[in-house]
């Protein structure tokens, strides 16, 4: 088993990324935005309020993220021992310490954070495309510099926090989909030794 957070601002390329995860590793995917977007699309309670919280660029509650994990986990506890990829989450230092006692209980750990840096501009271009290709309500400029600042207020000093544990690879984001995915599978096969 072998777990990995994906990490990066909005429009990094984590969900692409994450895909080639699946295909070369055989990894259990949990992206905490498709699994709240299926919720709010459900008209679930929890949908109703993760929306409150997406529309307005705020990052959804702690303790509300990690029982959603826990649930996505303990549904799929065969996918699990595979190794999992946390996509989206965690997104603070407080999230970074659930998911850690959370794991913990489950005897398991994250083993490398895969850190994709991409430039402000590039991610901001990369978003209002995806809006335009795929409808995502939340892929418009508006929200779009919402969720960067949050990023950059609430999120960017989970890297520091990571590199601290020594866990945290940085790989260069820009360039082919590819070569992205080479230097990850580098940095992965550099920790497991």
């Amino acid at each position: 088993m072998y777990n990995i957070v994906i990490f990066g601002a909005p429009g990094s390329g984590k969900g692409t990324q994450s895909e080639y995860l699946i295909k070369h590793y055989g990894l259990f995917h949990i992206s905490t935005g498709d699994v709240l977007r299926d919720h709010i699309k459900r008209g679930t309670e929890l949908g109703k309020i993760a929306s409150g919280y997406i529309n307005d660029g705020k990052l959804i509650p702690d303790d509300l993220m990690i029982s959603i994990l826990e649930k996505v986990l303990d549904e799929n506890p065969e996918k699990e021992k595979q190794g999992v990829i946390f996509d989206g989450f965690p997104r603070t230092t407080e999230q970074a310490k659930a998911l850690k006692e959370m794991l913990a209980r489950r005897g398991s750990k994250v083993d490398i954070v895969i850190g994709l840096d991409v430039p402000e501009s590039e991610l901001i271009d990369r978003l209002i495309k995806r809006g335009k290709e795929s409808g995502r309500s939340d892929d418009n400029l508006e929200t779009i510099k919402k969720r960067l600042d949050v990023y950059h207020s609430q999120t960017s000093p989970l890297r520091d926090h990571y590199v601290a544990e020594g866990i945290y690879a940085a790989i260069n984001g820009l360039g082919s989909i590819e070569g992205i995915f080479e230097d990850i599978k580098k940095a992965i096969d550099n920790c497991r030794k």
